[in-house]
């Protein structure tokens, strides 16, 4: 049976049309399923301007549908890649919303991280939605959520993922080799992995501060003397330090004091007015 994107009984009004070439401006005619035409003037070859990829992010047969690929589809078909990578992470975890909810939060830091470093955000992303994807073989197998088992159950199942969802076997293998060390980094790695290594670290940095929070010291110290590029310590500063010792608005300026301990307190006048006093702590205030 052929695709409906190739069978013409399904076309639509559209689906034939003409583009003009970005050399010479000729007019050249395109089929929707086209990723390329040559122009009969200038014979340069562009591609498809309205062509819908979508589909070829996943489909395992997308080489045979629409033959080789150019450069700039491959990384479109990369790029989409993530999307349906985040989707099988939340299918395969189910109701496991604590996990879903980690990974969602190492892959927005990667992705951040991943811009700024100019790093592969095919691989960075694919390896953030799955890097802890080993975690429930780990407790099934070994009873336990360790790191090393975690890197050891986690690449078979990112490689069963990867390839299901039609992933190059270059993407797949980089990003297997991440998932199998990213709690361990080794003197030299690559852009990628650095990226994802310091995403996870300041997502469990982040959920840390909410159990059991520690000084701006520590944490400046961690951030300088553990995260991998420029990029994660700048973006956990701002998380982080921000967050540890939060600034409060006085009228129209900021006070932020940890040594003297000043709080912002609101106090009612006469149960009509509201005026804010800065007041010197000398214990938590009650509740």
């Amino acid at each position: 049976m052929k695709c409906p994107g190739q069978d013409m009984q399904y076309w639509k009004p559209g689906a034939i049309f003409e583009a003009k070439c970005p050399e010479c401006g000729t007019e050249v005619e395109f089929f929707k399923d086209d990723t390329t035409r040559k122009c009969p003037k200038c014979g340069h070859r562009f591609l498809n301007p309205h062509l819908d990829f979508g589909c070829a992010a996943y489909c395992q047969y997308a080489k045979q549908c629409i033959g080789n690929l150019p450069p700039e589809l491959i990384a479109q078909k990369e790029d989409l890649l993530k999307d349906r990578v985040a989707i099988e992470m939340k299918r395969y975890f189910g109701r496991d919303f604590k996990r879903i909810g980690h990974a969602t939060r190492v892959a927005r830091h990667a992705e951040k991280i991943g811009r700024e470093e100019k790093g592969n955000l095919a691989v960075i992303l694919s390896a953030a939605y799955l890097h802890d994807i080993g975690i429930k073989e780990a407790e099934r197998k070994h009873n336990s959520t360790a790191a090393r088992y975690q890197e050891e159950e986690g690449p078979p199942i990112a490689r069963e993922i990867l390839g299901r969802l039609g992933a190059g076997e270059e993407l797949i293998e980089e990003v297997c080799d991440i998932i199998a060390h990213h709690h361990h980094p080794g003197p030299e790695e690559t852009v990628n992995f650095r990226c994802l290594y310091d995403a996870d670290l300041i997502v469990n940095l982040e959920e840390s501060q909410k159990d059991r929070p520690v000084g701006t010291q520590h944490l400046e110290k961690v951030i300088r003397k553990s995260l991998l590029t420029e990029s994660g310590k700048t973006f956990a500063r701002d998380d982080l330090l921000r967050s540890a010792h939060p600034q409060k608005e006085f009228g129209h300026q900021w006070v932020s004091n940890p040594e003297m301990r000043y709080f912002l307190q609101d106090q009612e006048d006469q149960g009509i007015t509201r005026r804010r006093t800065l007041v010197r702590r000398t214990s938590d205030p009650a509740d």
